[in-house]
């Protein structure tokens, strides 16, 4: 077992308060006032108390660290430091329906040696409120789930595997891209699901529990944490072009050792056709 960090600790000290909260307004769903962002995009009481528990939580920590938030914005901090990327609530839609399919999402990002932008992402955790599962990881030591080592799923055939994506909405993606992808891939894998979190679709491939994962229309605190949790995990993300990014978010596909290469290019062809 490797001796947990005390960022690492700092990060799901956080996680856990706010998920505690969360945990209670899941219980009460029905008494949430809701707020309407935009088309099938909205905003719970419950997300926003997730955010300023964390904001709280980590600035105490790293009073000089930068935030980037999914609500808040970006928070500017000493540009020589780190920043956090923070999804308080990943799966929104799920928690607002009383479905317990829910996550929250922290990364660390570090600044460019150029000051130019920001670099690699160097530490990231996906905590699940309901089952109590925190997965976590740093660069170069790998990923966990609590105490336990994770690593990618070792099924080296398409039709043995479980590929999970996410589905355009009302608003939101490009369906038909989508569906082009989708009717290339179903026929040659044992099975496609959405079950609505970014972040826990890559903290499970990580786990092995998916081979593969695909989206697009994505933002950076949807997958900064999983991208750094399959990579520690022995895994590949990429973009739909190949290229390996910090975190990819407009355009992401995540997969195991052996089938990512072969997930690319079914995606690419897809795309060609």
């Amino acid at each position: 077992m490797a001796a947990i960090s005390g960022l690492i600790r700092v990060m799901e000290k956080a996680a856990r308060k706010a998920g505690g909260r969360l945990r209670r307004d899941f219980g009460e769903i029905e008494h949430l006032q809701v707020s309407r962002k935009g088309p099938s995009d909205f905003v719970s009481k419950a997300d926003q108390a997730s955010e300023r528990t964390i904001w709280d939580e980590l600035r105490a920590a790293r009073p000089d660290w930068g935030f980037l938030f999914e609500e808040g914005g970006e928070i500017e901090g000493d540009p020589n430091k780190p920043r956090f990327i923070v999804d308080p609530l990943d799966g929104t839609t799920n928690f607002l329906h009383g479905m317990p399919h829910f996550a929250i999402s922290i990364a660390v990002q570090e600044p460019r040696l150029d000051g130019k932008g920001w670099g690699e992402v160097t530490a990231g955790l996906v905590y699940q409120p309901i089952t109590d599962e925190s997965f976590w990881a740093e660069k170069a030591r790998g990923a966990w789930l609590q105490d336990r080592r994770l690593r990618v799923s070792s099924r080296r055939h398409l039709d043995e595997s479980l590929i999970a994506t996410g589905i355009p909405f009302a608003g939101h993606g490009d369906a038909g891209q989508w569906t082009r992808i989708y009717h290339a891939l179903a026929p040659q894998v044992a099975g496609i699901r959405r079950f609505g979190s970014a972040a826990l679709d890559l903290a499970w491939v990580a786990a092995g529990r998916y081979e593969g994962f695909w989206e697009a229309g994505l933002k950076p605190w949807d997958t900064a944490a999983g991208c750094l949790l399959v990579r520690e995990a022995g895994g590949f993300v990429s973009d739909w072009k190949g290229r390996s990014l910090p975190y990819c978010d407009s355009e992401i596909l995540a997969g195991n050792d052996a089938l990512h290469s072969r997930l690319h290019k079914i995606l690419v062809n897809a795309l060609k056709d």
